[in-house]
């Protein structure tokens, strides 16, 4: 509560709005604003919302819902998320916090021995995807061209292509990939 008061004031102050014309403007007292950005006082949804249409913003960033990746742009290495592992053996872990107003998604992609990126790496419509070789080295299927990357090649494209990663490495193989969101 005392995060979201702190909003209401600064995004108040950066429209050069006192707390007398807010309180004027949604129908409350000053006091009450006062009370709401001193964490003193919870305002009503329906005031919230009020608030959230006289600063030209959403009830959202109000209460913090879009500050995850703001607040918490850390991603400790015990923190890191498994996702999903497939029939050959390849794993995927996202590399960031979960925000739903990110733009793009990066993942570690770990490779065993001739594992490959099917069920991991779909064809989706229409995103860029950008791969950083690690360690090892994979053979690249896309479309219907074949190509070689070794550590610390990188490889960029468009998803709704057909595509497949296969590690030609004699042991595991690891690569960042990042995914941007789909329009």
């Amino acid at each position: 509560m005392h995060r979201m008061g702190e909003r209401i004031k600064k995004r108040r102050e950066s429209l050069t709005i006192s707390s007398g014309e807010l309180a004027n403007n949604i129908g409350v007292t000053p006091s009450l604003i006062s009370q709401i950005e001193r964490a003193k006082a919870f305002p009503s949804i329906l005031t919230l919302k009020k608030l959230a249409d006289a600063l030209s913003t959403t009830v959202g960033e109000l209460i913090g819902e879009n500050g995850n990746l703001i607040e918490h742009p850390l991603l400790k290495l015990e923190e890191r998320k498994f996702v999903k592992k497939n029939k050959t053996g390849t794993k995927s872990y996202l590399l960031s916090h979960h925000d739903p107003q990110k733009q793009m998604d990066p993942f570690l992609l770990h490779f065993e021995k001739k594992g490959d990126s099917g069920e991991i790496m779909t064809p989706q419509n229409p995103r860029q995807e950008f791969l950083f070789v690690l360690k090892g080295k994979f053979r690249v299927s896309l479309s219907q061209q074949t190509y070689e990357l070794s550590e610390g090649d990188s490889f960029y494209f468009i998803s709704n292509q057909a595509h497949l990663f296969t590690n030609t490495n004699n042991g595991t193989s690891e690569l960042i990939w990042v995914v941007s969101q789909s329009s």
